[in-house]
């Protein structure tokens, strides 16, 4: 695949590597946290403020960012770059293809996917396929463990990390120059937008809402919108069991045999037959 400088570029400004080398100060989460630091920590809370963390200082790697394995402090994106070119390559081949359809992420933290993707269109000329930017925008959701077990320990909703405000996003896509009608937001719970969603055909539809209860409510409602020769990636497919889970259920329950193909570490795509 021929690399387009322009895009080559957007892509090192999204994953902050034009940063590379710089010490940056990433949060170190409770379960990593020494006995040591667990004290100094809830000590700290004690006295000063209950939504102080710790964190320790980490250089900008890049072998990290390819393969999206850190948290970046300052970045717009943590899928790696190895995601993010899967990104551009299928909606490259959509496009040169021209399959017919929008483009979704469901679960778009901070943007930097979703602002690819309008980055793509754009690099291609196309001014008629939508962009939508799914999220709740406030995080994860609590689990529902009476209706879904598969979520009953996930703790993703006590990241305060993870909610990143409409607003914010709609200014990261101004920052490239990239925010208009062609870019669509979906605000609220998965099942709530996207059962309504107006959206009547899928080219590209990426999930990566963590938890088992998302990636179900997005392929419920999505993927029967995906057309042939469309892709479906899948961001939290080796990292989080739950996600696995719901993706081979409804895999199973609907007789979905395509070959499911590795993009890294936990990122996984298929192209719908």
């Amino acid at each position: 695949m021929e690399k387009i400088p322009y895009l080559e570029w957007l892509k090192e400004e999204l994953l902050g590597l034009s940063r590379e080398g710089q010490i940056v100060y990433k949060r170190v989460f409770d379960n990593d946290l020494k006995p040591k630091e667990r004290f100094i920590l809830w000590l700290s809370k004690r006295v000063l403020a209950k939504n102080l963390h710790l964190a320790r200082p980490s250089r900008v790697r890049r072998h990290h960012r390819t393969e999206g394995r850190d948290w970046p402090a300052r970045a717009y994106t943590m899928i790696g770059l190895k995601r993010l070119n899967n990104i551009e390559f299928c909606l490259r081949r959509v496009l040169e293809e021209k399959i017919p359809g929008d483009v979704i992420e469901t679960g778009v933290w901070k943007g930097g996917a979703v602002i690819l993707m309008r980055a793509v269109l754009s690099a291609y000329g196309d001014r008629d396929r939508k962009v939508w930017v799914a999220d709740s925008f406030a995080g994860l959701p609590k689990p529902r463990p009476k209706q879904y077990p598969q979520d009953a320990e996930d703790r993703h909703y006590t990241l305060k990390e993870l909610a990143i405000d409409l607003e914010t996003v709609k200014q990261h896509f101004k920052s490239f120059h990239l925010l208009d009608d062609q870019v669509k937001f979906l605000k609220g719970w998965f099942k709530d937008t996207l059962p309504q969603a107006p959206i009547d055909q899928l080219a590209v539809l990426r999930l990566d809402g963590d938890m088992y209860e998302s990636t179900m409510d997005a392929l419920i409602h999505l993927y029967p919108k995906l057309q042939s020769g469309g892709y479906c990636i899948v961001d939290d497919w080796g990292a989080i069991p739950a996600c696995k889970a719901a993706v081979e259920d409804y895999r199973k329950q609907h007789g979905i045999t395509e070959d499911i193909h590795t993009i890294d570490w936990t990122g996984v795509f298929w192209r719908k037959a």
